[in-house]
């Protein structure tokens, strides 16, 4: 856990001159059939959709502590529910900016993400800054994870933080990157396989792009990603045992 006191105090000096980076949290609607489909056929989709549910709770959360204390900005990209939903939902959890992710692959979402913040940045008075999108499949996701990323950000022109299935839960993209919008990080890979971190860095490299790594994560999308919240004894899996 992130030390607070005269730490804390000293980043929101940094972050507080209208420089303040923007975290995208990028969630699906937990309702059956709509969320986890790896997880729904092993454990069933209502199970499955809880467990979204509490996950998603839990980033935003965390995110929430960092706009507490005036670190970063944040609004949720959510699919599978539609807009007018999605802000009653928002409204009910404090959420002061929420929107929907629209339609395409992943790259195409997140592309789309990226471009939204950042034309709101540029249409307010704060001057643009650092943008990260960040999923919300991490029950080990923490405050001190969010702010490394974000520092990360200050000298970096991009952080990637890497999953066990060889995907990434965090991407950040400096204001180098962001004026104009780069497009190699979201066109030319195949989402969805365990090829994506390894095709991103290829070509990070190769556009001569300043990158660092975060720790790799697990992501929660298979029932073998849920051993530490099995019951072993009976070999059934209750939402209710799972703990964040």
């Amino acid at each position: 856990m992130i030390q607070l006191g005269h730490n804390k105090t000293k980043r929101k000096k940094e972050f507080n001159k209208n420089q303040k980076p923007i975290i995208v949290l990028m969630t699906r609607w937990h309702s059956i059939y709509r969320c986890k489909s790896r997880l729904s056929k092993d454990i069933g989709a209502l199970k499955a959709a809880k467990i979204q549910e509490k996950l998603t709770k839990h980033t935003i959360q965390v995110a929430k502590d960092i706009q507490k204390n005036g670190l970063a900005d944040i609004k949720v990209a959510i699919d599978g529910i539609g807009i007018n939903a999605a802000k009653k939902w928002a409204n009910r959890n404090k959420i002061k900016t929420v929107t929907t992710q629209g339609l395409g692959n992943l790259g195409t979402k997140m592309k789309r993400q990226f471009l939204n913040a950042h034309v709101e940045k540029k249409n307010s008075p704060k001057i643009p800054n650092s943008i990260l999108l960040i999923g919300t499949d991490l029950p080990s996701i923490s405050h001190s994870d969010l702010i490394q990323a974000i520092d990360i950000l200050n000298y970096k022109e991009m952080v990637l933080g890497p999953s066990n299935d060889g995907g990434y839960w965090l991407i950040g993209l400096s204001n180098k990157l962001l004026t104009p919008l780069c497009i190699w990080p979201f066109s030319g890979i195949n989402w969805g396989t365990d090829q994506v971190l390894q095709k991103t860095i290829r070509l990070a490299i190769l556009n001569q792009v300043d990158y660092r790594l975060l720790q790799t994560k697990n992501d929660l999308d298979n029932i073998s990603d849920l051993s530490p919240w099995l019951d072993y004894k009976s070999f059934q899996l209750s939402a209710s045992l799972y703990q964040l």
